[in-house]
């Protein structure tokens, strides 16, 4: 894709975003591909708080974060390979067990290493160069603070670092500080901080510049229950205001309270990238568990043992579960029934499309 060149003059950092070209790709469920939720906007940049909408139509086009075949290597391991990805706005969660080369995306998306093959690109921006880290705010899963420092006057700091003068870094911090939920604890020092406080101060860092991609390594991490419906609904907040999240996370309860797009990466790849049923749909060899209550459960496992992608079925209790590799079929089979027998159907769900039982089945921790 190419690179748009613009001034590096960090006092500009503020700078209303200039679509980048895309190559017309299309948004694909299932693929390594295209991601398109909500629309991203032109930003007030004073107050990171306070973002009115407009210019959707030109922000429909822009790709946030871009992977282009991307490999990188640690001397013999390879940490990632071969990755295509891109990322528009809205919240898309990043999951897979240890050593499958998140924290390695997640560097290399924020610039701070380089592939050794293929590009990665912000907003049309190589991701190492100052023009994009403009676009970027960044909230690793690790802190180092200067401890003795209260959390405003490290904000303050890093404003002024981005290029803004001191009256603008007091405005931006406050502001931030207020979008957080530490305005009123922003004076103590960051060594008493608990580490929900300090999760939230790395969070406000990221967003003072108010950039378009936001990073999110970890962010529930150490956070008690409220922070975490609070940080919840500040990114949902976030998503709506047109900015694109790339969230990494081991919590998959809450990561599926936030959205259930995903990307899944299994040993430096993508395995998959799209909503949760959309990826168990396609998981072809593993069966989905259904569970299903109805008054007549024996006459009901006797009609469904004659298809041919039922798999098993076991009683639990007052309810049957039923594992079929043709859940349309299954759900079509079972209205058929519930009309012909007739059946009185008391309850029906499907138990392994959450983010744990999706993530099992590709990285081969079930068995159909």
């Amino acid at each position: 894709m190419p690179d748009s060149v613009e001034d590096a003059n960090p006092r500009r950092a503020d700078r209303a975003l200039t679509a980048a070209p895309t190559d017309g790709v299309r948004d694909e469920a299932i693929t390594p591909a295209s991601i398109t939720l909500a629309l991203p906007r032109a930003v007030d940049a004073a107050r990171p708080a306070d973002i009115p909408a407009g210019r959707a139509d030109q922000a429909a086009k822009q790709v946030a974060l871009r992977f282009d075949r991307v490999s990188k290597w640690y001397g013999p391991v390879i940490g990632l390979n071969q990755v295509t990805l891109e990322l528009r706005s809205g919240i898309t969660g990043l999951v897979g067990h240890n050593g499958a080369g998140k924290s390695t995306l997640l560097r290399l998306a924020a610039g701070q290493i380089r592939p050794d093959l293929g590009a990665v690109h912000i907003a049309g921006r190589h991701a190492w160069t100052a023009a994009a880290k403009r676009h970027l705010g960044y909230c690793p899963e690790h802190d180092t603070f200067y401890e003795d420092w209260s959390g405003r006057r490290f904000l303050e700091g890093m404003a002024q670092l981005c290029g803004y003068s001191r009256a603008q870094a007091r405005e931006r911090t406050d502001n931030t500080l207020q979008l957080v939920g530490m305005r009123d604890r922003a004076d103590r020092p960051l060594a008493g901080y608990s580490k929900g406080m300090r999760q939230r101060i790395k969070l406000a860092q990221a967003l003072l510049h108010d950039p378009e991609l936001l990073l999110l390594d970890e962010p529930l991490s150490g956070i008690d229950p409220i922070g975490r419906r609070e940080s919840i609904a500040l990114f949902r907040e976030l998503a709506e205001r047109g900015k694109c999240l790339l969230i990494s996370s081991h919590e998959l309860e809450e990561l599926e309270k936030l959205t259930d797009h995903v990307a899944i990466m299994a040993a430096g790849r993508i395995a998959a990238v799209g909503t949760l049923p959309q990826i168990r749909a396609v998981l072809d060899g593993h069966p989905l568990t259904i569970r299903i209550a109805c008054d007549q459960n024996q006459r009901l496992a006797g009609a469904l043992w004659q298809l041919d992608h039922i798999v098993a079925i076991e009683r639990d209790h007052d309810s049957l579960l039923v594992r079929s590799r043709n859940p349309h079929g299954f759900f079509q089979k079972v209205t058929e029934l519930a009309i012909t027998l007739p059946l009185e159907i008391h309850h029906l769900e499907t138990l392994d499309e959450r983010a744990h039982d999706v993530l099992d089945y590709l990285l081969g921790g079930r068995r159909g």
